[in-house]
């Protein structure tokens, strides 16, 4: 039940309340399972689509279903107050990110109009949210002007896009979607007066990251499904649970979220960079997923240089890489040098993962699996033994 009013103004939370640790509501849980479905249907499409334009598409939809996602967590961060208002306005962004997530198997060509104004009325809801702050939170008031400002400029940009045949709408998606982008970057100066949440917001992160850190698991399921189960099948699909499990504890026992504390003081470039190299994660965690799926699947197959292991191998070069530039950021900050050994570790992994396309040698599912497994295995040994 609701323990305050039912009708409460937006308020500004801070870190420094009374709430030292604060972490995530049960209404932030229910709103991600959206995302969850958004993610699921993304995948499945790659699945059945994996091909350079079907990665093109798949990465297309993520972006502004991301961007979605990152800005009502950024607003719950400091404005949230878990009211009436707050909840029912939830409500109807999940119905819209589910009508994102029911759009994609059409693909851009037959859903790109639908999705579009999906998009706008998400980030409507959330420039009259923002407004809505502005009005009774003083402290905010700039900060809200700003977001609010920058963000319906986007949001015309996208407006435009409906007045244009596919492709070229999507050339105003693109444009607004550096706008969207590019906004909290210029902010620096008003969100040091009102900064994000230290301790809820690489939570919160974290939770999409096992979302979408999700779909390698049910690559490992779906995988299995459509087999006879034999030893060969079997140890596939473990070396790809083993995987996910790696790239879980690379992530959380290794990942530091400094460069975040650098939004207190208005410097946005090193915390925005932080957050947006969580864009890349996610789509190279997805292209895993599926990679991995498929390579269950061909179980007793020859594979190597067709389009599955080309998702794959680039897809866990991708999440490596990745991993590697949060490090890079961190150490940058002058944190323990631990960070810039595992970012050259990740880097030199990424590569190893990369070479594997090019390998003179033909390679079954299984050889492939083992081989990246034990790429996995030393870079958890390395972050284990840097960390001790």
């Amino acid at each position: 039940m609701v323990s305050q009013k039912i009708w409460q103004p937006p308020r500004l939370r801070r870190d420094d309340e009374s709430e030292l640790e604060r972490h995530v509501t049960w209404l932030e849980l229910f709103f991600d399972l959206v995302f969850v479905a958004a993610i699921s249907e993304l995948s499945h499409y790659l699945s059945h689509h994996i091909s350079f334009y079907g990665l093109l598409t798949v990465t297309i939809f993520f972006v502004p279903i991301w961007w979605c996602w990152v800005g009502a967590t950024f607003y719950a961060t400091r404005f949230d107050t878990d009211d009436l208002s707050d909840r029912l306005l939830t409500l109807l962004q999940m119905a819209i990110v589910i009508a994102m997530a029911v759009n994609i198997h059409h693909g851009l060509e037959k859903a790109s109009s639908i999705f579009a104004l999906c998009y706008i009325s998400f980030r409507g809801i959330l420039v009259l949210q923002y407004l809505h702050a502005r009005y009774h939170v003083p402290e905010a008031h700039k900060l809200a002007t700003w977001y609010a400002k920058g963000f319906s400029f986007s949001i015309v940009l996208w407006g435009i896009s409906l007045l244009f045949p596919f492709p070229w709408n999507l050339l105003f998606w693109g444009f607004g979607l550096i706008v969207d982008f590019s906004i909290p970057l210029k902010a620096g100066r008003w969100v040091a007066q009102v900064p994000p949440s230290l301790s809820h917001i690489p939570e919160r992160v974290g939770l999409f990251t096992i979302i979408v850190l999700g779909e390698s698991v049910i690559g490992v399921v779906k995988g299995l499904s459509e087999l006879q189960w034999n030893p060969i099948s079997v140890l596939i699909a473990f070396g790809g649970l083993c995987i996910a499990f790696s790239l879980w504890w690379l992530y959380f026992n290794c990942i530091n979220s400094a460069p975040l504390a650098l939004m207190y003081q208005g410097k946005m470039s090193l915390g925005s960079a932080w957050l947006y190299a969580h864009l890349f994660l996610g789509m190279g965690l997805i292209g895993t997923g599926v990679g991995v799926e498929h390579i269950v699947m061909n179980n007793t197959t020859i594979i190597s240089k067709t389009p599955e292991v080309w998702l794959f191998c680039f897809s866990v070069s991708l999440c490596l890489i990745t991993l590697s530039m949060i490090h890079r950021l961190t150490y940058s900050l002058g944190n323990h040098r631990f960070h810039k050994s595992l970012s050259c570790h990740h880097l030199a992994a990424a590569g190893l993962s990369s070479l594997l396309l090019f390998s003179p040698v033909s390679l079954s599912s299984l050889q492939l699996m083992v081989i990246m497994l034990l790429i996995f295995i030393v870079q958890v040994a390395i972050a284990i033994n840097l960390s001790g």
